[in-house]
């Protein structure tokens, strides 16, 4: 796969490789080749559940703490 030349920085050291392998695990769970030949819209729906899940995980973190 080709470098990532994101301008985004990780707020966590060492994280890259655990997105890196729920993107995968994504793909394969939607069936998505990743990789320049495959259509936006499918690249982009594995993003898209990436950050659905993402934000998930932080709701149940986060979930009954209130200001």
């Amino acid at each position: 796969m080709a470098q990532n030349n994101s301008s985004n920085q990780l707020v966590v050291p060492g994280v890259q490789q655990a997105l890196d392998q729920m993107k995968y695990e994504i793909a394969q769970e939607f069936g998505v080749n990743l990789g320049a030949d495959t259509t936006s819209r499918a690249n982009g729906s594995v993003g898209g559940e990436i950050t659905k899940r993402l934000v998930q995980t932080a709701e149940q973190q986060f979930g009954g703490q209130q200001q």
